[in-house]
């Protein structure tokens, strides 16, 4: 196996903006197109190199700040954040009338008539809300990338990705050259992509030129035009590789200090998608090392396993805010879509070179035991000590954590719950590691903690 020496940065980004596509409802692979086309876009414009490594990242992470405005749409709208995502963008919503019959459509679907009035009304007396909505999208998007340790244009181009020419874009209303260049390249690319995915160059080109002077820059589309009749162009994006288009004088590798990095922004990532689980992954990795190096793992296996915790809920991200943050029961659908996330993980994270070994684990953080959990039914003999160990720590950040349909235990009934499972479907070595990494912290803030005066 290479070392993470010789890996590109843009291999890593490039498989994780799957996870992303999923997020924004797209098909898989549409940051990678979209990335293709821009790439194209500015070799059409004359960009030096350093302009294009800037925009190169900023295709590729375009969407990285998607999952901070699902669960607020989710909850707005009445419907699925996918759903509601897709046609947005395949909606001229600076327009009103256009944004109306958009609304109309998406919210809460399946409602009565009454329903969806109230919804829209709802919508309207909340203000703002486009805007509102966009700005924690953009913003969010350009501290990831600031994160993964990119450059500030390539954070500036995905903060400005939806602003529009003529100045009725998001979130700040930028108007011609002051929304910066790379920004309106990200803009047409990514609207070029979903429409050729839907009608092939014509239907892209014909899109831009629809928009042109209004969202996008007349000269961009120009760019874009000019390779309209290059069919090898538009053939090449069924099976697209990015790393043709990384400026290679300026190609960046993924080396430990990068994949840690990257394995840390994108559990922010996750959790972000929802309000009932901040900070789990990034908790379910701490508590994942502390009990391994209990149980004597060495600094190899404690790397794989963090990067594995931070990683092992990526497959939410396919998973709608409105099964995510129901207060109710969930119905047999909704639970089978749910126990489908493991899946998608290991299909996400086999696709990041890196971290491709690591998807066996991360996605069995739902098996138990006696081959009662999931997705695979795996029993004792399948499951490594790591696999145990992360399903320990798991189930114990969730117990202790606020759900929609219940709140926290604290740390004494949770272990209660874990002993109780233990040693027939959650390992029991991991349960009494995990016991003695707590108890002595929580018995030494116990005794800190200021007591009332006696009789």
């Amino acid at each position: 196996m290479q070392g993470p020496e010789r890996i590109r940065l843009s291999k890593v980004i490039g498989g994780l903006s799957y996870a992303l596509d999923l997020t924004e409802g797209e098909p898989p692979g549409h940051a990678v197109r979209s990335c293709v086309i821009g790439m194209r876009i500015a070799h059409e414009l004359g960009l030096d190199a350093a302009s294009r490594s800037h925009l190169f990242y900023a295709l590729l992470m375009k969407d990285a700040g998607c999952t901070a405005n699902s669960a607020k749409m989710a909850a707005l709208f009445g419907a699925g954040d996918h759903e509601a995502k897709r046609t947005a963008k395949r909606t001229n919503w600076s327009r009103a009338f256009p944004a109306f019959v958009w609304s109309l459509r998406v919210v809460a679907p399946g409602g009565s008539l009454r329903a969806r009035v109230a919804r829209l009304k709802a919508i309207k007396d909340e203000g703002q809300v486009t805007r509102s909505l966009m700005l924690a999208r953009c913003d969010r998007g350009a501290e990831i990338a600031l994160l993964l340790g990119l450059d500030r244009d390539t954070a500036e181009a995905i903060r400005a990705l939806d602003e529009h020419w003529d100045g009725n874009g998001q979130p700040r209303g930028l108007r011609g050259d002051a929304i910066p260049l790379l920004a309106r390249i990200v803009c047409l690319a990514q609207t070029a992509e979903i429409f050729h995915g839907e009608g092939g160059p014509d239907a892209a080109c014909a899109a831009a030129a629809r928009r042109s002077g209004e969202w996008f820059d007349p000269e961009v589309v120009a760019a874009l035009r000019a390779c309209r009749d290059d069919s090898r162009f538009w053939w090449s994006l069924t099976r697209a590789d990015v790393s043709a288009w990384e400026p290679e004088e300026r190609m960046l590798t993924a080396d430990d200090v990068h994949l840690d990095r990257i394995a840390t922004a994108f559990a922010g990532v996750i959790d972000v998608k929802s309000p009932w689980t901040y900070r789990h992954s990034d908790l379910v990795a701490m508590l994942a090392v502390r009990v391994a190096a209990a149980l004597g793992a060495d600094e190899a296996e404690l790397t794989d396993l963090r990067r594995a915790a931070m990683l092992h809920d990526i497959g939410k991200l396919a998973v709608s805010n409105r099964i995510l943050d129901k207060p109710g029961r969930l119905t047999e659908e909704e639970f089978a879509q749910v126990r489908e996330h493991p899946l998608v993980t290991a299909q996400i994270m086999e696709r990041i070179p890196g971290f491709t070994h690591l998807a066996p684990l991360a996605a069995t953080h739902h098996e138990r035991l006696d081959g009662s959990g999931y997705p695979y039914g795996l029993r004792a003999e399948d499951l490594t000590t790591p696999m145990r160990v992360l399903a320990v720590a798991d189930v114990f950040e969730a117990i202790t954590s606020a759900r929609p349909y219940r709140p926290a235990r604290d740390v004494e009934t949770a272990l209660g719950i874990l002993r109780a499972d233990a040693p027939a479907r959650l390992d029991g070595d991991a349960v009494k590691a995990l016991a003695q990494v707590l108890v002595p912290r929580a018995a030494a803030a116990s005794a800190r903690a200021p007591r009332a005066a006696g009789p």
